[in-house]
C-alpha cells in the first residue's frame, strides 16, 4: 500500500507558523493581514469554500470581510466593487469566488483585481510573473502542491509529470511550476486533457501524476506505472444517500484501485483541499508584508 500523502496535517503545521507570525507583527503594531471574500448568489459549494476561508482567517488572527451580493448584481455593479477594495489600503488580498453567474465575464472581473492584491494568483500578471520565474502570488491549489511535495521529500527533478488537465486554475500553472528550475521542479512535462488520446498509456508513463480533471475517479490504476506518486487535485460533489448530506466528496482518482501501485497518493477529502486554503492564507500574508509588490 502507498504512503497517504495527509494534506490535513501539513496544512495545520503550516497554520501554526502563519498565525505565530502574524502574533509578532500585531506585537510589533503592524496591522493583521486582511482578506476579502466576494460571493455571488448563493451556490452551496461556494458557501462552503467561503465559509472555510473566513474560518481559516479567524483562527490565524486575520482581519477578514465577506461581500455578499445578489445574483441579479451587473457586471458594471461587480467590477465597482471590486475596485473599492483595490481602493481601500486596509484590505491586503481580494478573492472573488466562482462561478460568477452567467451574466458576469470571469476574467473581466479577475482582470479588474489589482495584482498586488490577487492573492487567488488569476490575474495576468500574476500568471505571466510567475511564468517568467519572477516573484508572483501563485496560484493557491499548485502552491498547494508544491508543498506537500516539499514537505514529504519527494524527489521531483529528472522525473516526468504527468498533469491531466489543462485549467488556468491548476492544471496550466502546476505544468508551468513542475518544468522550473527549483528545488520543487526540474521535471520534464507532459500536459494532457480531455481531448487527449491515449491518455492511460500517457499518465502511465509518469512518474508523478497529478489529476485535476474534474471527472470523479477518472483515473485508474490502468493509467498509473508501479511506484508512482500520484496527486488529486479534484474535488467533485457526488450523490450518496448513505451520507447524512446525502452527498460524498470524490476526487479525479478511483482511490481504491489506484492506491495498492502507487508510492505516494493525497486522499480526497484531506489531501490537496486543505493546503489550498493555507496557500491562500500565506498569500495574503505576502500581500500584507508588501513582499510581492511593495506598499505604498
Amino acid at each position: 500500500m502507498s504512503q497517504i500523502i495527509d494534506g490535513k496535517m501539513v496544512a495545520e503545521t503550516m497554520k501554526v507558523a502563519i498565525g505565530e507570525e502574524v502574533k509578532q507583527m500585531v506585537a510589533a503594531g503592524q496591522k493583521a493581514p486582511h482578506l476579502v471574500a466576494i460571493l455571488v448568489g448563493n451556490n452551496g459549494a461556494s458557501e462552503t469554500y467561503v465559509a472555510n476561508k473566513v474560518k481559516s482567517c479567524e483562527e490565524l488572527g486575520f482581519a477578514s470581510t465577506l461581500l455578499r451580493f445578489d445574483p441579479s448584481i451587473s457586471e458594471a455593479d461587480l467590477l465597482a466593487e471590486v475596485q473599492k477594495v483595490n481602493d481601500n489600503p486596509d484590505m491586503d488580498g481580494l478573492i472573488v469566488q466562482l462561478p460568477l453567474p452567467k451574466h458576469i465575464n470571469p476574467d473581466k472581473v479577475m482582470e479588474t483585481i489589482h495584482p498586488s492584491k490577487d492573492v487567488d494568483g488569476f490575474h495576468p500578471i500574476n500568471i505571466g510573473r510567475m511564468a517568467k520565474g519572477l516573484p508572483a502570488y501563485i496560484s493557491a491549489t499548485p502552491q498547494g502542491v508544491l508543498d506537500l511535495l516539499a514537505y514529504y521529500k519527494i524527489e521531483t527533478a529528472g522525473k516526468h509529470c504527468v498533469v491531466v488537465g489543462r485549467s488556468q486554475i491548476v492544471g496550466l500553472p502546476m505544468s508551468i511550476l513542475m518544468q522550473r528550475n527549483h528545488p520543487v521542479g526540474n521535471c520534464t512535462v507532459t500536459l494532457t486533457h480531455s481531448r487527449t488520446t491515449n491518455l492511460a498509456e500517457i499518465c502511465s508513463q509518469g512518474d508523478i501524476v497529478i489529476a485535476a480533471l474534474g471527472i470523479p475517479e477518472f483515473i485508474k490504476s490502468a493509467h498509473i506505472k508501479p511506484g508512482a506518486v500520484v496527486i488529486d487535485v479534484g474535488l467533485t460533489r457526488v450523490e450518496d444517500a448513505t451520507k447524512k448530506s446525502g452527498f460524498a466528496l470524490k476526487g479525479d482518482v478511483d482511490f481504491d484501485d489506484v492506491a495498492p501501485k502507487c508510492s505516494y497518493i493525497t486522499p480526497v477529502p484531506k489531501g490537496v483541499g486543505p493546503m489550498t486554503i493555507v496557500s491562500l492564507m500565506k498569500n495574503t500574508l505576502l500581500a500584507a508584508k508588501g513582499v510581492i509588490y511593495p506598499k505604498n
